[in-house]
């Protein structure tokens, strides 16, 4: 509803000459427009819902103390109001007795349309506030000077009630808008495993949960300590703005749990595949140590003389902590899971790496041995080709080599030497031949 402006003032004119009869008619007409005008904001003020709800409310701090001036101000205002239609009725009265008033009738007119003469009680004169001084019974106005009165009263009045009624429109409704979104956010939170004393974002939202109950019960009761008057000058009645401060500052920290509750919703969506990899990585690396294992003992079987390195186990603190990392999932504990998989996932690669590096180094006689029983072969087939292979010295350190190399277990050291020695004896039996050839291109 519209708010009522202040009550127009009255000119006055307290040392002016006796009003004639037109002067006075003009200033009877002016009267009853005002009296239009204040008995119309009066009765708007009455009905104004912000009234209504201060009325009814049960109230506290600030807004009790402001409301108790307010209302005395109300009262005052209605007995200032009955004291200015009384003089204004009278005037009237006096008027409406002569078609043309006589000279006295004009004098005692201009006394009642400017003078002081309208009487009003002590209490309605201190304009409803505790004034300090000795009271006064009564105290005697001239109807401009009761209008000026009532438009102050009227003035503070209304701007306490349009204050808490802008502050009753903004602040609670979107106090219960945000609580809805809280309970939201809440039920959600919980059923991913962000709950009170098991997350921080649970605790969190417990703290802007009794936040904003105490807050709405602030605002219902002290609606005035949530106002911020304007620093404009302005003496419009409600010039001010609703402070949200502790409102904002609620719904920040409840959209950052928001955010941080999709974050638990993507790990719960992505966990059972990122599990599998897990263990399917780890699987991988079981086996390859199992692999690494086996050629150890290959190895230490078939070759002698040679360094083997020691094959460790699978680990132990992965296979408890996927194991861990299932039961988070089980248990819907998605905040615990999160920073789990994130270490599991880096630690199962550098495990399969490790696993892979021991396979290799384990495996490194046999293919020392591969590679010169490949050697001798290759050897024997060039020599083979140049017609050269039932050479006696060639065979014999053939066969020696070979034994060596085809013997359990096996010296790679020998066997390298023996190796090297039919290379060469080959080379030396190939020479004339290499050169024969170059002569005849």
């Amino acid at each position: 509803m519209g708010v009522p402006g202040p009550f127009p003032g009255s000119p006055g004119r307290p040392d002016a000459p006796v009003l004639d009869r037109e002067e006075v008619d003009r200033a009877l007409a002016r009267l009853g427009a005002e009296y239009e005008a204040i008995e119309t904001s009066l009765l708007a003020l009455q009905d104004h819902a912000g009234r209504r709800l201060l009325e009814g409310a049960d109230l506290a701090g600030t807004t009790k103390e402001r409301w108790a001036a307010a209302e005395r101000s109300i009262t005052v205002l209605w007995s200032l109001f009955d004291a200015y239609t009384a003089a204004l009725e009278e005037a009237r009265e006096l008027r409406a007795r002569r078609r043309r008033p006589s000279p006295e009738d004009l004098a005692e007119l201009t006394e009642l349309l400017h003078g002081d003469g309208v009487t009003v009680p002590g209490a309605a004169a201190a304009g409803g506030g505790a004034e300090s001084g000795p009271a006064r019974l009564s105290e005697r106005f001239s109807l401009e000077e009761l209008v000026e009165r009532m438009n102050g009263l009227y003035a503070r009045s209304l701007d306490v009630i349009v204050a808490a009624d802008a502050v009753w429109l903004a602040l609670p409704a979107r106090i219960d808008l945000l609580s809805a979104e809280l309970q939201r956010t809440r039920s959600l939170a919980h059923s991913v495993g962000v709950r009170p004393g098991e997350h921080p974002a649970g605790d969190d939202l417990e703290r802007i949960t009794d936040e904003l109950v105490r807050l709405r019960a602030q605002v219902i009761a002290d609606p005035l300590a949530f106002w911020v008057s304007t620093s404009t000058g302005s003496s419009a009645p409600g010039g001010g703005r609703a402070d949200t401060a502790r409102y904002d500052r609620a719904a920040r920290a409840l959209e950052d749990i928001r955010r941080e509750v999709a974050a638990v919703l993507d790990v719960r969506q992505d966990a059972e595949r990122r599990l599998m990899q897990l263990r399917d990585v780890l699987s991988r690396a079981d086996r390859t140590l199992t692999e690494a294992r086996q050629a150890r003992g290959e190895v230490l079987a078939k070759i002698a003389a040679s360094e083997v390195p020691a094959v460790s186990g699978p680990s132990t603190a992965l296979h408890e902590q996927l194991a861990a990392a299932a039961d988070y999932r089980r248990r819907s504990q998605w905040h615990r899971l999160s920073p789990l998989l994130d270490s599991l996932e880096e630690r199962a690669e550098d495990e399969l790496h490790r696993a892979r590096e021991s396979l290799t180094a384990v495996t490194a006689p046999l293919a020392v041995r591969a590679e010169l029983r490949g050697r001798l072969d290759a050897y024997k087939a060039k020599v083979g080709r140049h017609g050269m292979a039932q050479d006696p010295m060639l065979t014999e350190r053939y066969d020696v080599a070979r034994r060596m190399l085809w013997s359990a277990p096996c010296d790679l050291r020998a066997a390298g030497q023996a190796v090297w020695r039919y290379q060469q004896a080959a080379a030396e039996a190939l020479a004339p031949q290499q050169l024969e050839g170059r002569g005849e291109s």
